[in-house]
């Protein structure tokens, strides 16, 4: 009996073993995926085509049913580009992104895609995705990666452009390009360089300048937090509120 529990619940296992040397590093991750997750999520839920707030909604119930539930200790849990960019996409076929109908069809999106993950998760159906080969997930991940970037470059350029495919974006971003705000242009372009940056140069530089491998790791993965804070101070200190479009209050 206690088998079957552990297998489902699987923190009736580890929390008998849990020590405060584990809390330790599990408050400082808490930490990082904490902050990292408001502007991923708020970004998400745009993405999706829902209010921003709608995002940090989504992101609380999650993190916490997977400690109860998950099965692995390093897997953090919340919105996806891909999840997101296929709400999009389905919901605007039945009604207008923004719009309550829109915000009520995606909630009910997510509850049946959950009913169904349920369904298929106690009738042991996960083999099924060994049934798809590796060139059709590369091509899938490898176009939603474009999809996703060219969507959002409305964003860098200022722009509001509507549409969920490519041959709705592509000549509208074309056609409003004259009237690209320079300053969200120059925030957005020095924030994507700066990540790459950190991303590909900083712990090799950090290393150099020795500091532990630990702590170079952590530095680099609070790179996408010190983007945003530099962003929002740099909004905030020259006051480009008017010229640089904001997420605005939160409900």
């Amino acid at each position: 009996m206690m088998t079957k529990l552990k297998r489902f619940i699987p923190a009736v296992d580890w929390l008998s073993r849990y020590d405060r040397s584990q809390f330790s590093n599990d408050l400082l991750a808490s930490i990082i995926v904490t902050i990292m997750l408001i502007p991923q999520s708020l970004a998400y839920a745009m993405l999706a085509g829902l209010p921003p707030q709608m995002g940090l909604y989504a992101s609380i119930l999650p993190l916490v049913a997977y400690a109860v539930f998950g099965s692995s200790r390093t897997l953090a849990v919340g919105p996806v580009a891909v999840v997101s960019l296929m709400t999009a996409t389905a919901v605007s076929q039945v009604a207008t992104p923004g719009s309550p109908e829109y915000i009520a069809v995606a909630i009910l999106l997510a509850l049946l895609s959950g009913l169904f993950l349920i369904a298929m998760g106690l009738l042991r159906l996960g083999f099924l995705a060994n049934l798809l080969s590796h060139p059709v997930i590369s091509g899938f991940i490898s176009a939603s990666a474009i999809l996703i970037a060219i969507s959002q470059l409305k964003h860098i350029l200022g722009l509001k452009v509507e549409g969920q495919v490519l041959s709705d974006i592509v000549p509208a971003l074309l056609q409003g390009l004259g009237a690209s705000s320079l300053p969200t242009l120059i925030i957005g372009a020095l924030s994507i360089a700066f990540l790459f940056w950190v991303r590909s140069r900083l712990q090799a530089l950090l290393l150099t300048l020795g500091m532990t491998p630990h702590w170079a790791s952590m530095l680099v993965k609070a790179g996408p937090v010190a983007a945003v804070l530099v962003s929002i101070g740099a909004v905030a200190g020259l006051q480009l509120a008017d010229e640089v479009r904001i997420v605005g209050a939160i409900p």
